[in-house]
């Protein structure tokens, strides 16, 4: 499920807080009343700050005026152009490909080996990026002679069906995924079929290709973001870097995480070996620990053997949440990396999978309002869930805390 509405009108704190998990209290906080469906007396949520009103209809996109076609953009003689701020941190290869879509890669490289693109008077790489202000001497382009289009191969059109299965939200800027288990965001060692290959279906006539915006690891199910525009790129891109995007993620952990609700605070380092990699939990100043937060809230329990945590991530780092209910001894539900209960056993009826999904983002449509997509529980989650008699429609407690 998935919807657009009207948009509503940090930094990690510096120093590490060791404690590992305490309780929160949404900002602003009001007492509130029973949620739907309480027993009459029983208590309101621990932190519940004032509940958000029913969101509005979808807003509406702007309209964009048609194109000029490809060949009357290409500049026919030696051009200066400025970086614009929508540009900034842009790799050079990218800038001309935004610049001027339907260039062939070969044709990028080239120019810019030779040295015929030059950055304030000087030579660049393909992969060096450009400042907001900089100005970039642009030769003569030609576009490569067009291939001959034919019809979409049987491959392609099996591809392209399983993207539309998985579309949670589409429009004209932006693409929202419902990745299932299992299935990787890029490729790697061994990894033959992946998102972003799949995403090769969808390239336009300019030969554009939707591109990843963020990651979620391969047996994590849930949201995806994707940008079909170089412009919403940029815009979703810096709506996750500036922290404007708001992800909830839910999980089975085994035994009841106390307090039910609290902040982790760490510093995390990569540790890699022969054959894996994890992450730490590492001391401030450590070489290449970066400090992480995570919010999270228990939903419901399962017999005080397994419970439902509700889970907001403040920073994005690799492995976080994963690595953080390992820390506080409570690790998410098959998980081979970080799962290490001795003689703990996987109860009657459960997959031993990944039980972690990205429920929910909301993040600022580039073209005004907000994304706001759902992802349903995947099949093996929700195997557990029926048979442990957790209700996945409970109010979401996470949801009022804070944003930092």
């Amino acid at each position: 499920m998935s919807r657009r509405i009207k948009r509503t009108n940090q930094e990690p704190r510096s120093r590490d807080e060791r404690k590992e998990s305490r309780p929160f209290k949404a900002r602003s906080a009001k007492k509130a009343g029973p949620r739907p469906g309480a027993k009459p007396g029983s208590k309101p949520p621990r932190f519940a700050g004032e509940r958000a009103e029913r969101r509005p209809p979808r807003a509406e996109v702007e309209r964009v005026a048609p194109e000029k076609p490809v060949e009357a953009l290409l500049p026919t003689k030696v051009q200066t152009v400025k970086v614009t701020a929508d540009e900034n941190n842009m790799r050079v290869d990218r800038f001309l490909e935004a610049r001027f879509p339907g260039l062939s890669f070969s044709h990028i490289q080239r120019v810019v080996r030779k040295g015929e693109l030059r950055v304030d008077g000087k030579r660049v790489d393909s992969k060096d990026r450009l400042e907001e202000g900089q100005s970039v001497r642009i030769p003569p382009l030609k576009l490569d002679a067009p291939k001959v289009v034919g019809e979409i191969s049987e491959g392609a059109q099996k591809t392209l069906a399983a993207l539309k299965e998985m579309t949670i939200y589409e429009d004209d800027d932006v693409l929202v995924l419902n990745k299932p288990f299992g299935l990787a965001v890029q490729g790697g060692s061994g990894t033959t079929r992946h998102i972003d290959q799949m995403l090769e279906v969808m390239r336009d006539s300019k030969g554009q290709k939707p591109r990843l915006v963020h990651r979620i690891d391969k047996d994590t199910a849930g949201c995806l973001l994707i940008a079909k525009t170089r412009f919403a790129a940029s815009h979703l891109t810096g709506a996750f870097r500036s922290r404007s995007a708001r992800k909830t993620y839910w999980a089975l952990v085994p035994g009841l995480p106390k307090p039910k609700q609290g902040r982790i605070s760490t510093f995390l380092a990569k540790e890699e070996s022969e054959d894996d990699t994890i992450m730490r939990i590492a001391q401030h100043g450590d070489e290449g620990a970066s400090h992480a937060v995570t919010y999270y809230a228990v939903v419901e329990t399962a017999g005080n053997k397994l419970t439902w945590v509700s889970l907001k991530p403040v920073t994005g780092r690799t492995h976080q949440l994963r690595a953080h209910m390992e820390h506080i001894g409570h690790p998410i539900v098959g998980d081979p990396k970080y799962f290490n209960i001795e003689n703990w056993q996987l109860p009657g009826g459960l997959q031993n999978r990944l039980h972690l999904l990205a429920r929910r983002i909301v993040i600022p449509h580039p073209r005004g309002g907000v994304i706001d997509a759902t992802a349903p529980l995947p099949p093996h989650m929700q195997q557990s869930w029926n048979l442990l008699g957790l209700d996945a429609s409970r109010f979401d407690p996470i949801e009022n805390a804070p944003e930092e």
